[in-house]
This record gives C-alpha cells, structure tokens and sequence, in this order.
C-alpha cells in the first residue's frame, strides 16, 4: 500500500462549518427551551401582579330615582298638565282632580269652624252670667235670711202670724237651694271651659277640633293637585285621562329623576376583596360604545342580593352547594353636560381601580 493513501487527507473548508453548526445545536437548544420558559414566567409574574388592581364588572345597569305618582284622595281628573316624556321641574303641576267637591268640604268645615267659636265665646260669657246669677241669688238669700230672724222674734210676741213666719222660712230655704244650683251650674259651665274662664278660644279643645277638620280639609284640596317631587322625566302619562275617576293611592303615572342617576354593579363577593368607597370608576354604557363615564365607589351594600328575596337561599340540609354571591355595589357618576343621556335600566360595564398591587407575599 503506498503512503500517499494511508496518510488521511486534511478536512476541506467547506465541512467546518456543518460541524460546528451539529456542535452548537445541542448547547442552544436548552437554552432557547429554559429562555421561553422564563419569559413566560416573567409574563405571567407580571401580568399576576399588575392584573389585580382593576375589577372588572359587567353586571351592571344604570339606575335613577323614580316615582309612581299618586294621591291618597280621589276625584275625578279635570286635567293631565303634561305630555309623555316632559322635563319637568320640583313642584311642577302634573294634574288636578275636579276641586269642586274639595273647595265645598272646604267651606263646610270654615263654616263649622267659625259657629264653634262663637259657641265657645257664647260659653265663656255663659259663665259670667251664671256667676252674677249667683251673686244675685245670693243677695235675695240675704234679704230673705233677715226677714227671717226679724220674723222669728216678731212671731213670739204676736208681731207677725205664724204663717208669715212660715213663708219667711220656707223663703230661705228655697234661696239656698236656688244659689246652690246655680253654684254647681256653674261649675259644670267652668268645667267645660277646662276650668280656665279666661282660655282664649282658640286653645279651647272643641274649637281644636273643629280647626283639625279644617286643616284636614286643606289637605285633602292640596292632594287634589299632584306636583313634582323632583326634576325628572314623566312616563306612561297617558295611562290618564281627564274624565276618568281617580282612586286614592292608585298610581297615575311615573316620574324618573333625571338628576339623580348612578350604576348599580352587581360584583361577586370573591371580587370585592380590595374594593372600599371612594375607589374610581371607569363606566362604559353598551348604548354609547366608545364613550365613558368617570366616577367612584359611593357604597357597599351590608348584604348580597339574595338577603332581602323573598326566598333567600339558607338551605341547611345535607344537600347544601355553595353558590358565589354577588353585592351590590353603587357607583356615583360624574357626568357633564356633553354626555348623552343615561336611562334608568341600561346595560353597564364597570372597571374598579382598586390601587391594590399584588406581592409575592400574597402566594404564601
């Protein structure tokens, strides 16, 4: 064998670089593998410790204070003074019932009113006359008293007969019994007068009485007018209309505040961990996308949604399953005048920013 083909031939240029390709492939592939898995760590920390300050919550509707308007009187309706969908403004007249028969129980209990205190006075002075018919009484008991003695010592020496003495007797024991009677008439009158002659007859308890029927009646011809108790919006106005016959306490139609408005969220209680009053809210309404509302946490209700149902679930069986609760949370808006309307009932999406940031403490 010649030694030109036992000598190996040096490599070529061309090979070094697939070898050293083959060389790298096992170091960079663990690297790349444990790089990936570290960024996904990393990512995963981070969106851990930044994804717990916001509380995202989409049950949630706007909500306003409303009223079924109505009137504890009845009466038939002489006018409706608005129309569906009216701005209207606190103590705005919505609608009159017929006065007529208002104004007539108005009158009668004036009319009853007056006669009561000029009976009370009639009384008062009653009472004086009694007095003086007293006094007078009295004075003819005197008289009859004096003829008496003078008789009884005239009759001894024949002075007088004995039936003149008799009639002076009998004179004054009729006085006595007259000026007791009258005494005790008036007593009775003083009595009725609350034992004050001198009460003024306006703190008298029949006149009291006799000014509450009157009151009383005012009132009713001032329900026969409903007003509105707040600015807002009227609904379903014409439910009524004139002609018609009012039943007390039967609502005549709605009133929805158009000031007073905020978001009612339901969150669940596993939610409500970092959330206090004051936190800031991001609100966005599904009517107007794109579009948000800023506000703030203005309460916490002290119980879940369930406690006031009329069937709250407090199954104490053995079959009992837990079920996540939600608490309703209320949100003040701060809107201006820019903003489009909120309607009572609307759909919401609300994002809490609770200012909470996780730690790694919280894993342990």
């Amino acid at each position: 064998m010649s030694q030109a083909s036992t000598t190996a031939s040096p490599p070529r240029v061309g090979d070094v670089a697939p070898v050293r390709a083959r060389a790298r492939r096992p170091v960079l592939r663990p690297l790349l593998m444990l790089g990936g898995i570290a960024a996904v760590i990393v990512g995963a920390g981070y969106y851990w410790i930044t994804g717990g300050r916001i509380v995202s919550i989409d049950d949630a509707y706007v909500r306003a204070a409303k009223e079924s308007l109505s009137t504890d009187v009845s009466g038939i309706v002489a006018e409706v003074a608005v129309k569906e969908g009216d701005h209207v403004k606190a103590g705005q007249v919505l609608l009159r019932l017929d006065p007529q028969k208002f104004q007539i129980a108005l009158d009668g209990a004036r009319a009853n009113l007056a006669q009561t205190g000029l009976m009370m006075e009639a009384m008062k002075q009653d009472y004086q006359r009694m007095l003086h018919d007293a006094e007078a009484k009295a004075s003819q008991l005197d008289s009859d008293q004096a003829n008496y003695e003078r008789f009884a010592n005239l009759v001894k020496s024949g002075g007088v007969t004995r039936a003149e003495y008799d009639n002076a007797r009998f004179a004054v024991a009729a006085d006595k019994q007259a000026l007791e009677s009258l005494r005790v008439q008036a007593k009775v009158q003083l009595a009725k007068l609350g034992g004050d002659a001198n009460i003024p007859v306006p703190a008298m308890p029949q006149y009291r009485q006799a000014q509450a029927q009157v009151d009383e009646a005012q009132r009713e011809f001032d329900h026969s007018i409903i007003k509105a108790p707040f600015d807002g919006i009227v609904t379903q106005v014409d439910t009524v209309q004139p002609g018609m016959y009012l039943t007390a306490a039967t609502a005549a139609f709605g009133l929805v505040s158009s000031d007073n408005i905020w978001i009612e969220a339901n969150p669940k209680e596993t939610e409500l961990t970092h959330v206090k009053p004051g936190n800031p809210v991001d609100v966005t309404v599904d009517t107007y996308p794109g579009h948000v509302w800023h506000g703030r946490v203005q309460s916490i209700s002290p119980n879940s949604g369930s406690e006031f149902s009329v069937l709250p679930a407090q199954n104490t069986s053995g079959n009992w399953v837990k079920v996540v609760q939600r608490i309703p949370v209320r949100i003040a808006v701060q809107g201006n005048s820019s903003d489009p309307p909120l309607r009572a009932g609307m759909s919401v999406e609300a994002d809490i920013d609770t200012g909470h940031q996780r730690t790694l403490a919280d894993l342990f």
